[in-house]
């Protein structure tokens, strides 16, 4: 509602918001009428915030400009049916309406995605509204966290919430954020979020319900680039040696290194063996196997041993170079 039901300031935020990394613009699509009674005292506030039916029109035009999705929150069957005629790409269902079985089964025999906040609600809660769907033959569904207070406080976030709608309903999950800072965005990003919903403002202090705990434009953008940041640092689960710490390891490694000269012929034993930098020699898990082998070449003390210094038996070599680390390689788990 932060365009304060000026068109001329909604157009003015998908601009802003485009311009510093938004990848979906959200408003809220309500008629005060459908959405609460005359008499409770959002009534006044919610016609004073609303956009008409034809202002939807120029939001997803606008939208179309800027080449970012327009979407918007549906909170009854006429802002539903108005959804539908602007052709959004996915609903969003708030999580006031979580347990608005009726809508949301609407919503979701339209065929389109859906995205579903889960604050204020149970987990059974969340299970009812997933069957909906599924059982009016949607299942391209997407679920967000969400506390809804206002602003929400870091220690009532429970992000780990997140795995846990992840691992019930196997969807993806993201977090609908709406807490003070870049913390919670951050966490919930490392936890698997894959979608972040933020409230978007020109100006904390105007006049209305959400305008400071939303970002201003300078807010949001770093606020994406925080959570670019992570995503980057959370990268993609391999265990590997990068290409960065194979130089590293070259040096801070350790290398098989004679103890002492060791004549052509002979047969070495652990005594004769040492541990040492550099890295880039046969690497000690090797100790045993080089314990066995004869020398192929007088070996001064303090060399640096490498496969050619040795004589093996061929069962041995066989062993060797199956075992080697470029062997080993590959056949760990490939996650």
């Amino acid at each position: 509602m932060n365009h304060n039901g000026s068109i001329a300031m909604a157009l003015s935020l998908i601009e802003k918001a485009k311009q510093v990394g938004a990848d979906i613009i959200k408003f809220q699509a309500y008629f005060p009428g459908e959405m609460v009674v005359e008499e409770n005292s959002q009534y006044q506030m919610l016609k004073r915030l609303s956009l008409g039916e034809k202002d939807f029109f120029r939001l997803q035009k606008k939208c179309a400009e800027e080449r970012i999705p327009f979407l918007a929150s549906v909170f009854d069957e006429k802002s539903l049916a108005l959804m539908g005629k602007v052709n959004v790409p996915a609903i969003k269902i708030p999580s006031g309406e979580i347990t608005n079985l009726p809508l949301i089964k609407r919503a979701a025999a339209t065929g389109r995605p859906l995205i579903i906040s889960t604050g204020m609600s149970t987990l059974g809660e969340v299970e009812a509204a997933v069957l909906v769907a599924e059982e009016a033959g949607n299942k391209k569904i997407a679920l967000l966290h969400c506390v809804s207070e206002y602003p929400a406080r870091l220690e009532k976030t429970n992000l780990r919430a997140i795995k846990t709608l992840r691992a019930a309903f196997k969807y993806p999950v993201g977090f609908s954020d709406h807490t003070e800072g870049y913390d919670a965005a951050l966490l919930a990003v490392a936890l698997g979020a894959r979608i972040i919903e933020k409230h978007f403002t020109l100006d904390k202090n105007l006049p209305g319900p959400d305008h400071k705990l939303s970002l201003t434009p300078g807010e949001f953008q770093e606020y994406v680039r925080r959570i670019k940041s992570a995503e980057k640092a959370l990268g993609n689960g391999r265990k590997i040696i990068t290409a960065g710490e194979k130089a590293v390891r070259a040096v801070a490694g350790k290398s098989l290194v004679t103890r002492v000269d060791i004549k052509k012929g002979t047969v070495f034993s652990e005594e004769m063996l040492a541990l040492k930098r550099p890295g880039t020699g046969i690497p000690p898990q090797y100790l045993t196997l080089v314990a066995k082998a004869r020398a192929a070449r007088f070996i001064p003390k303090d060399s640096l041993l490498q496969w050619s210094d040795f004589i093996l038996e061929e069962r041995e070599k066989n062993e060797t170079e199956s075992n080697s680390i470029n062997g080993m390689q590959g056949r760990l788990w490939d996650l």
